[in-house]
């Protein structure tokens, strides 16, 4: 798990990218669009193209950032994550060289980018099996997934942590 700390500007475009995104918006209005977005679409080749789309929209991941320890094992295809607090809140910036695969760290990016420690662990990812993911993906792809929720709350945790212990200080 990383907490990044290295290059302060390359820190601070993250934030800025984030602040500017929709995570401003409850999580579970986001959810409710993404769940929505999904059931519109008639079926699961339009919901791949979909997230496909989705994984095109990802923020710049600089290739700095491509290294071992920022890459996530239990997936198939290559994942790099890295997680950022700044203040209170936690920015995740995460790019694959799988077009599927960027599509959902989309969807999650949609749900937990810029959020506080506690939004993210009192949020539950059974958002993904209503939309149906897990049954539809390959299990390489849906042991990928469970990976990345996995570093989100894992981080968000550490960060909680981390952030308990300064304050006790």
């Amino acid at each position: 798990m990383t907490l990044m700390q290295g290059n302060p500007e390359l820190l601070e475009v993250a934030v800025a990218e984030s602040l500017t995104s929709t995570n401003r918006r409850p999580i579970a209005v986001v959810i409710a669009t993404m769940t929505k977005n999904f059931a519109v679409l008639d079926d699961w080749t339009e919901r791949y193209r979909y997230l496909i789309d989705l994984g095109r929209q990802l923020p710049h991941f600089p290739e700095a950032w491509r290294t071992r320890s920022n890459q996530l094992r239990g997936c198939q295809s290559q994942v790099w994550i890295v997680g950022i607090r700044s203040a209170d809140r936690l920015y995740f910036r995460a790019v694959s060289d799988a077009a599927i695969v960027s599509g959902l760290i989309a969807l999650l990016l949609e749900v937990y980018d810029g959020r506080r420690t506690e939004e993210i662990l009192n949020t539950s990812p059974e958002f993904l099996k209503t939309i149906g993911l897990y049954e539809h993906l390959s299990p390489s792809r849906g042991n990928g997934l469970h990976a990345l929720v996995q570093f989100i709350r894992g981080f968000a945790k550490a960060a909680g942590a981390t952030r308990s212990s300064e304050s006790d200080i």
